[in-house]
């Protein structure tokens, strides 16, 4: 008995994982929206926030989860951008270390605006996990639409964020 449930757990395991790497969030339209939130991490995700906020995808860019000791001229050389945009139309969040903390800066930040439609821009093989997260944390009310940085990730990088995102949505359904 025991083997057929663990073969069974493994069994919806394996399934699970199958469809979350052949189903890969993808880049979304062109639409525009309130805001574009970029969680720090993976290369791209800064670079398209940028570029989408640039043709006039949104108002206001919120980077997540950037370390305390980067300056704005500091990352607007390294992307290439005018420091002119930093100050006018890009918030550096400093406050989120984590994917959940992440979410719970953006549900802050979107609120004091009281924006109602966000972009969301990180990378495909974190965007289930970091749309969880931010949708766990802010209102019902906000728009979010997912746009998927395409990456070349390994087997290794999509096992560990399927299992980190199976294992925070168990949390959640615990109240952990």
């Amino acid at each position: 008995m025991i083997r057929r449930v663990l073969s069974l757990i493994v069994l919806l395991w394996v399934l699970g994982f199958v469809l979350f790497v052949v189903t890969l969030p993808q880049p979304a339209d062109n639409r525009i929206t309130d805001a574009i939130v970029v969680p720090t991490g993976a290369p791209g995700r800064i670079q398209r926030g940028l570029a989408l906020l640039q043709v006039g995808r949104a108002k206001r860019m919120l980077i997540t989860g950037v370390d305390r000791s980067v300056k704005p001229h500091e990352l607007a050389i390294a992307q290439g951008v005018p420091l002119a945009l930093f100050g006018r139309t890009i918030d550096l969040g400093r406050e989120a270390v984590d994917t959940r903390s992440n979410g719970e800066e953006t549900a802050t930040w979107l609120a004091a605006r009281n924006y109602r439609s966000v972009r969301l821009v990180t990378t495909d093989w974190h965007m289930r996990r970091a749309r969880f997260e931010m949708e766990h944390a802010i209102s019902d009310r906000i728009t979010i639409v997912s746009d998927a940085v395409v990456s070349q990730a390994g087997l290794t990088v999509l096992m560990k964020e399927y299992n980190k995102y199976l294992f925070r949505r168990v949390a959640v359904l615990f109240g952990l």
